[in-house]
């Protein structure tokens, strides 16, 4: 049965609440713990266990952290990289232009100046002149330079490319999904290589690289010396695991957790400088990373210079800093303008082919390729289906996919490069990248639609709200955050608790911007509460509570507590609603 009744939300969504067996659970949990119930109803919802409770609300690094060497070439990866240390050889890393890129780039360009190394040079390619990972030209020009190139957050496909580099040792430190072969590379590094157990498949490539210095640390301390305090070094680990939606499972919960504390210290120069512009004013929340500081960092990658992120992580000058982060805050300011034309654009086509298929997909000449992936994301989020956005130019298309949970788009994108319906393809199971023939596009979409069908793509429904239970605003305080918070970090794998206000008044709304929404609520001759509902235009949510003619609603969404000059309140993050 709905949750509150609500079959269909003004979101056109069900509303679910927590079964039986989660409230008895939780129940359990409550009486063996004597923890407050909300936690335990998010324990329970998260499948802990009374006698795991404690470990996992304080997971450690000591306890979760995997031995660097269970990875295939870790060793000897670690071993060439001090080589090179030693020898005072010239070193290149060829990254990424994403925030998992620039994060990994950033710990070694760290890690290198701290145990005294040459100067790294630093290449990211260009997205729109070189695209995604090693290409031939630009890994033949670093091997005539340098004698050890590290490739980071790719290179796991990229077998041309390292052959050209012809005089160097090339170590590929990723995490992206592997193909039937590898490249003659000096070591591959990647818990998603195919002869890998999957164990550590949940790992972004910041954390691959992190075990990479983990090892290199052992192996020093083995020969008798001292390496680089590594822990200050998570919030890069953190920042990446998060804005890259890895699951914070297992031990990216710890990497994640102890990053954030690492970042409230405002100890990496660049941060600070972003995080003041960005106008962050407390103590840094994955929220935060995905939302606020990862999407400025892309922007560099997205429409401007490729590099500008890495640099900006990996810099100790803070007029460098500075400079940065006003020009990569001013490049996230035009992404979001062109993001939105796109956006239509790829909504209005997917509604046009209609929402029964396995696949939602849109393909448009000019849709710039640094927001293709934004944009699959939005549509996703629309369509509760896998998608793919494709930006057409010169009769290539670039394109960018996000998918839902349960269904792998990283294999069917492999299979349809070596069906030779794309050009080039690759990612892992909920992104994926792809480069294809225009003439090829109809045909690619539908075969990928065919294999996503056979994952059971075509039979998913809208999206249902999971709610944790009901709030009353007199109950949801600053206090039951602080509980509430216990239990986190939340993010991919571990959604935030969403509660549900029955029976509210809107008491005021107003628009904000073009497209939120923001409201005060409460219940009759009772405690008021805020709201804001990001996009709340681009549905009916917005025009529906801006117009409620004095009628009851059920409010939905998430808890949080909003610091305004000092203060700390709490407000409601609305995502939903239906008539009471």
């Amino acid at each position: 049965m709905a949750f509150l009744g609500v079959e269909q939300s003004l979101t056109g969504r069900a509303w679910i609440g927590p079964d039986l067996a989660t409230e008895r659970a939780a129940e359990t949990l409550a009486q063996h713990t004597q923890l407050p119930r909300p936690i335990c109803q998010i324990l329970a919802r998260m499948g802990v266990a009374p006698d795991s409770a404690d470990s996992y609300l304080n997971p450690t690094l000591r306890d979760l952290m995997p031995d660097p060497r269970s990875l295939r070439d870790m060793e000897s990866a670690a071993s060439r990289i001090l080589a090179a240390v030693r020898g005072r050889q010239h070193i290149a890393i060829f990254a990424d232009y994403d925030v998992d890129g620039g994060s990994s780039a950033a710990l070694l360009i760290t890690w290198l100046r701290e145990v005294g190394a040459t100067a790294p040079t630093l290449y990211v390619p260009d997205r729109i002149d070189e695209g995604y990972g090693p290409n031939d030209a630009a890994m033949a020009q670093l091997a005539r330079a340098h004698d050890l190139i590290i490739c980071v957050d790719c290179g796991t496909l990229s077998h041309g490319p390292i052959a050209a580099a012809q005089g160097a040792d090339v170590i590929v430190l990723d995490h992206h999904l592997g193909g039937e072969t590898l490249p003659d590379a000096y070591a591959v590094v990647n818990p998603n290589r195919q002869d890998e157990d999957g164990a550590l498949a949940h790992l972004c490539a910041a954390a691959v690289v992190f075990l990479a210095l983990v090892e290199a640390g052992r192996q020093m301390r083995a020969s008798g010396q001292t390496g680089p305090d590594l822990m200050a070094m998570l919030d890069l680990v953190g920042l990446a695991t998060v804005a890259d939606v890895a699951p914070l499972t297992g031990v990216n919960r710890a990497f994640v957790r102890q990053g954030l504390k690492i970042m409230a210290r405002r100890d990496r120069t660049g941060l600070v400088a972003l995080a003041d512009i960005a106008g962050l004013d407390t103590a840094p929340t994955p929220y935060h990373l995905g939302y606020l500081l990862g999407p400025r960092i892309n922007a560099g990658g997205r429409i401007g210079q490729a590099d500008l992120g890495a640099r900006l992580l990996g810099t100790t000058d803070p007029h460098e800093a500075a400079a940065l982060a006003e020009r990569l805050n001013t490049l996230n300011a035009e992404r979001r303008d062109i993001e939105a034309k796109v956006r239509a654009e790829a909504i209005a086509q997917c509604e046009a082919r209609g929402s029964d298929g396995a696949l939602a997909w849109a393909a448009g000449p000019g849709w710039h390729p640094g927001v293709v992936g934004i944009v699959a994301s939005r549509v996703k989020e629309a369509t509760n289906r896998p998608s793919i956005v494709i930006g057409i130019e010169d009769g290539i298309g670039k394109g960018s996919g996000r998918s839902v949970s349960g269904i792998d788009l990283g294999a069917p994108i492999q299979r349809l490069a070596a069906e030779g319906l794309l050009i080039k393809g690759g990612g892992h199971k909920m992104a994926a990248g792809l480069t294809v023939e225009e003439s090829k596009i109809d045909a690619a979409m539908a075969r990928l639609s065919e294999l996503l069908a056979k994952q059971g793509a075509d039979a998913l429904g809208p999206a249902d709200l999971r709610l944790d239970g009901a709030l009353m605003p007199g109950a949801a305080t600053v206090e039951l955050l602080d509980q509430i918070d216990a239990a986190g970090p939340f993010g991919a794998g571990t959604p935030a608790p969403r509660y549900a206000f029955p029976g509210m008044r809107i008491l005021n709304a107003r628009r904000v911007g073009e497209t939120h929404l923001k409201v005060t609520f409460g219940e009759a001759g009772g405690t008021r509460m805020d709201a804001i509902a990001f996009g709340a235009f681009d549905t009916a949510l917005g025009p529906e509570l801006m117009d409620h003619g004095g009628a009851s609603f059920h409010l939905a969404g998430r808890v949080e507590i909003n610091t305004f000059r000092g203060r700390q309140s709490v407000q409601l993050r609305l995502e939903d609603a239906a008539r009471a």
